[in-house]
Order: structure tokens, then C-alpha cells, then sequence
């Protein structure tokens, strides 16, 4: 069967690609640019490229002539940069409003790109009416790890949100309540067992409490919140196996670069030392960035995540605090910080406003987190573990955690609260 120009186009519209912008400079000492999807790698010693441009386009010509180019590949919130570039966009000046700065060979580069590559032309091949630029990369750069936009069906969108095949849930603010409700004898203890003994990671004390006495219980599922690298040993002490530490994301006024002088320093410090510390005693540590999903401060939170997966801890948490965090900073957020944080497991602390909480934890499933910290019956305005977790088999989404564990402790829970617990589904299913 005979194939013409249109329902070739229509059969490689049906292969999804990322969106790069090949870029190179003029004469005149300016820039030029275009939007490209066809563009891959070719070796990696040496470091190749290549990008296949239409012979009758005006960067085919210059880098015809000079013999660089450079290649930015384009996150989700910059397809309206690529629509500029790909001519959709009238604007006289296409780099106008972008952070570019310029490469090795003089060719721009996009400063916010998730990365990019500057490279001098080794081959150029003949392809029908376009020629095929085989490219030495002499300078690369990843600045930002954020998810990519994606060009399918001559449509811009972007990842699809598959869920996760299992989630766990960890319970970080129960015993805290009880104590301050001044709660004593032995049914916080004994819940506490409960839930541990049913697979849920339980947060045993923090700079709210002493350790108690160890248990013989696997020590993977205890945890401690400390605020001093002196604290690890308490930690050990308590049978605990999970170290704990906040982290604040430091505020970003707007306009400025950097968060205010020191902060960033003396938090990163502090941190370093608490993982050095809790790695050399065998714990897994856990860092909290607080306020995660507050309004305008997802930079700061990004960066924040960064630098904690850098240290090595083994896992992030993003806490919603008293600011409360709408459906779609979620996912924006969550999007880019579990890129951000890759390959450290990304942990989430929602509060339930509303019925929003389990919209946001839909919304967190779907973005690649698979670790909730909860609250049994939601006793402190946090996602109830065993909601999330019938949330899970509504979505067949399985969990090692035993849902029937969480109801029994939230049925025990209920006696010493003096009335209904804030929690939705453990009623249900009594």
C-alpha cells in the first residue's frame, strides 16, 4: 500500500516523544532556535547526539555554517516555550523572558532546562529532506530534575500517572496526642504494639517524650522524632530502628535567589550530622520538610529535597502543616519533588480538610509516592491510616499493613477519646 506525506505524519504522530530546543548562534552574534523531537543519543564514549533538522529551515543553515549547536530539553511547565519556538508563538524575540545563558561553543543554552547539551558538529548525514547532525557533546548540565513535557498526536502533555502496586502506612501522631491528652496506662502502649505488630512503622517519641522500654518487636517498625544527633543512642535504647529529624524548607522571598543568609547552611549542618550520626548506629533516617505544600514555596521545598537526598538519607517525608494544600499543588509539587528526590522513597503527611485529604492522597499515589504518615482515627487532623488504606483496595493498590489491625486499635482507640473518632471507615467496618 501506497504511503503519502499525510498518513506518514499520522503514523509517527502516534509515537510520544520529549520536546528539545536546538539551538545555535548567527553571524551577527545573536541566537537562533527552534523546537526538535527528533533528537537521541548515539554513543557514550564518545559522548554523541543527534538532532534531524529540515534542510529548509534557518537553524538547518546555520549550523550548517558554524558547526555547534546546543540542545535543552524542556520540563512539563515549559511547553509554552517550546510552542514559541516551534513558530506557534509570533513573538518577535523567542529567547525573551527564558533564563539562557550561553555554552562553550557560543551556542545558548536554557539555564531552568532539565538539562543540557552543547555540542560541536562530528557528521552530518543526508536523510531525505532533512540532515542528520551527529554531534560531540562538549559541555552537559542537569539543572532542575522535574518531569518532562511529552509531544504526541500533535498534542503537549506529560507523564501519565500510573498507581503504585503497594503502599505502606506509618503512624507518626498517636502517641503524641494521647500524651498530651494526658492519656496514661496502658492502652497507648497496647495500641502502639497493635499497630506495630500489624506492619505499621509507629513513631514512639519525639522531643514530646521519653523513650519507653524496648519491646521485642521488629525494630524497623519504630521510629523516634529527635532534634539532637544525641538523641541516636535513645533511639537505639528504645528499639527503635528508624531516626527522625524535621527539616524546615527555608523561605524564598520573592525575587531573591537564595533563602536568607545561614539558614540553609545551619540546617543543612545540623542535618548532616543527625544522618551521620544515626547511619553509624545502624538506623534508617528519615527527614520531614514542614509546610511542604504551602503556597509559594515550592522552590524552596525542591531544593530542600535535593540537598536532604544528597546527604543520603534514606527517606523524605513532605508534611502539609497548617497551611492547608490544594489538589493541584499537589500534584505540581509531588510531580517534581519525587524526580527531585530519586532514588530516595518519597513519604507524604496530609490532613484531612473536608474530604480533600483523600483527594490528595489519590493525587499523592498516582505521583509515585508510596509511604503515608498517618494518625490512627485521625485524631490530629491527619490522614487516618486506615482510610488511606481502604482507599488502597478501592484502587487494588495492595499494603503488607493489616487494615483489620488499624480498625481494632481505632475501636479501642474510640473508648478512651469519649466519643467518634474523626476517621471515616473504621466505623463502617466494625
Amino acid at each position: 500500500m501506497a504511503t503519502d506525506g499525510d498518513s506518514f505524519r499520522a503514523v509517527l504522530a502516534q509515537w510520544p516523544s520529549g520536546v528539545v530546543i536546538v539551538t545555535t548562534g548567527t553571524p551577527g552574534g545573536g541566537w537562533h532556535g527552534m523546537t526538535a523531537s527528533s533528537f537521541s543519543s548515539v554513543s557514550v564514549d564518545p559522548p554523541l547526539v543527534l538532532v534531524c533538522l529540515a534542510r529548509s529551515t534557518r537553524t538547518h543553515r546555520l549550523i550548517q555554517e558554524r558547526g555547534t549547536f546546543a540542545v535543552s530539553v524542556l520540563g512539563r511547565d515549559q511547553a509554552e516555550l517550546g510552542r514559541r519556538f516551534a513558530g506557534r508563538d509570533r513573538t518577535p524575540d523567542r529567547f525573551a523572558g527564558a533564563a539562557w545563558t550561553t555554552g562553550v561553543t557560543g551556542s545558548p543554552v536554557l539555564a531552568d532546562s532539565t538539562g543540557w547539551l552543547d555540542c560541536r558538529v562530528a557528521h552530518a548525514h543526508p536523510g531525505g529532506d532533512h540532515t542528520i547532525f551527529v554531534g560531540e557533546v562538549l559541555a552537559a548540565d542537569t539543572p532542575r530534575r522535574v518531569t518532562p513535557v511529552l509531544f504526541h498526536s500533535r498534542a503537549w502533555g506529560r507523564l501519565a500517572d500510573p498507581l503504585p502496586d503497594e503502599i505502606a502506612v506509618a503512624d507518626t501522631g498517636l502517641l503524641s496526642v494521647l500524651r498530651a491528652r494526658g492519656v496514661e496506662g496502658t492502652r497507648p502502649a497496647r495500641i502502639a504494639r497493635a499497630l506495630r505488630a500489624a506492619g505499621t512503622r509507629v513513631r514512639l517519641f519525639g522531643p514530646y517524650g521519653e523513650p519507653p522500654p524496648r519491646e521485642d518487636l521488629d525494630p524497623a517498625t519504630a521510629s523516634a522524632l529527635i532534634t539532637d544527633p544525641a538523641r541516636v543512642g535513645a533511639v537505639v535504647g528504645a528499639g527503635a530502628g528508624v531516626a527522625e529529624f524535621a527539616v524546615p524548607a527555608p523561605e524564598r522571598p520573592a525575587g531573591t535567589a537564595a533563602p536568607p543568609s545561614g539558614t540553609a547552611r545551619s540546617t543543612s549542618e545540623n542535618a548532616a550530622v543527625i544522618v551521620d550520626a544515626a547511619r553509624r548506629a545502624g538506623l534508617v533516617t528519615v527527614a520531614h520538610v514542614t509546610e511542604a505544600f504551602a503556597e509559594g514555596r515550592a522552590g524552596a521545598v525542591l531544593s530542600a529535597v535535593g540537598r536532604l537526598a544528597e546527604l543520603g538519607c534514606d527517606e523524605i517525608g513532605l508534611e502539609e502543616g497548617g497551611l492547608p494544600a490544594s489538589p493541584l499543588r499537589v500534584r505540581d509539587l509531588l510531580q517534581d519533588a519525587v524526580a527531585a528526590a530519586r532514588p530516595v522513597p518519597l513519604r507524604v503527611r496530609l490532613r484531612e480538610r473536608h474530604g480533600i485529604g483523600m483527594v490528595n492522597a489519590l493525587i499523592a499515589m498516582k505521583s509515585g509516592v508510596r509511604l503515608f504518615d498517618t494518625t490512627l482515627g485521625g485524631v490530629d487532623g491527619a490522614l487516618p491510616g486506615e482510610d488511606v488504606l481502604f482507599l488502597a483496595e478501592q484502587l487494588n493498590v495492595a499494603s503488607p499493613v493489616d487494615r483489620t489491625a488499624l480498625i481494632a486499635g481505632a475501636v479501642d482507640l474510640e473508648t478512651c477519646w469519649g466519643s467518634s473518632l474523626p476517621g471515616r471507615t473504621y466505623r463502617s467496618a466494625r
